[in-house]
């Protein structure tokens, strides 16, 4: 079930919802440290985390589901977010140089085609962050946080869909190990939550985080195989009740 984005920039209103988007965008910023000179796409609902981007990058867009719908922002000057089917987007070949995907995977009906269409848009050598619920996260479990809504993963599910794709995992990052509550105390103290998490590799982190670069070459299948996929040919019988023709010389 897709969240409606009314739903989604509540939550991001929320006490909780700055709690995600201040322990998430710390990993995303880390992880694209310097994109001075890039183009940078949001897909899903990624604006609370496209706006550290403004100041160096060429353009920062934000495109967001249609089943999802669509705000304006930023809030002043040129809109850069639009409407779109995530599974084809109105972009040439090889136009984006960074990607972010949050809140677009696991409520997407086809995630295999809404990753292929992200690794046609990226350059080569581009670089995506998937972020996506985790199946054993307490945030997957209650449906008053949009990380509740769809279908989450677990690290391997994660990992054999980018590969699958044409995407290479160079790095995997967890996030929200606070738990989802409304207690103020307890939300001011996700930092320590995560920092008590990653340390010790624990399970129940919210999210997965995975960046990926953009494979250019698909995969060499094995020799045996390619022999075995061969067309076998096999002499055909001689039709029977059939004469052999014959040549008559007067």
């Amino acid at each position: 079930m897709s969240l409606d984005v009314v739903d989604l920039r509540s939550f991001y209103d929320s006490p909780a919802g700055e709690v995600a988007r201040r322990l998430i965008g710390r990993i995303v910023r880390h992880r694209f440290s310097n994109c001075t000179g890039y183009s940078i796409l949001g897909v899903g609902y990624a604006t609370p985390y496209l706006g550290v981007f403004r100041e160096e990058a060429v353009r920062v867009l934000a495109f967001m589901p249609a089943q999802q719908g669509v705000i304006n922002w930023p809030s002043s000057g040129y809109s850069a977010s639009a409407l779109v089917e995530t599974t084809t987007m109105p972009l040439p070949d090889s136009s984006i140089d960074r990607a972010i995907l949050i809140h677009g995977l696991e409520i997407t009906e086809h995630p295999r085609d809404l990753l292929a269409e992200l690794w046609r848009i990226l350059t080569p050598g581009g670089r995506i962050l998937v972020i996506a619920p985790s199946r054993s996260g307490l945030w997957a479990r209650l449906d008053s946080t949009p990380f509740g809504h769809g279908q989450p993963f677990s690290r391997s599910q994660l990992r054999d869909l980018m590969r699958e794709t044409l995407f290479s995992p160079t790095h995997w990052s967890e996030a929200l190990y606070v738990p989802p509550f409304k207690h103020r105390t307890l939300l001011r103290s996700g930092i320590m939550f995560e920092r008590i998490g990653g340390f010790f590799g624990l399970p129940g982190a919210g999210v997965l985080i995975v960046e990926a670069t953009k494979q250019l070459y698909r995969p060499i299948p094995s020799l045996r195989r390619a022999q075995d996929s061969r067309p076998q040919f096999a002499p055909a019988p001689e039709p029977v009740g059939i004469a052999p023709v014959s040549t008559f010389e007067p």
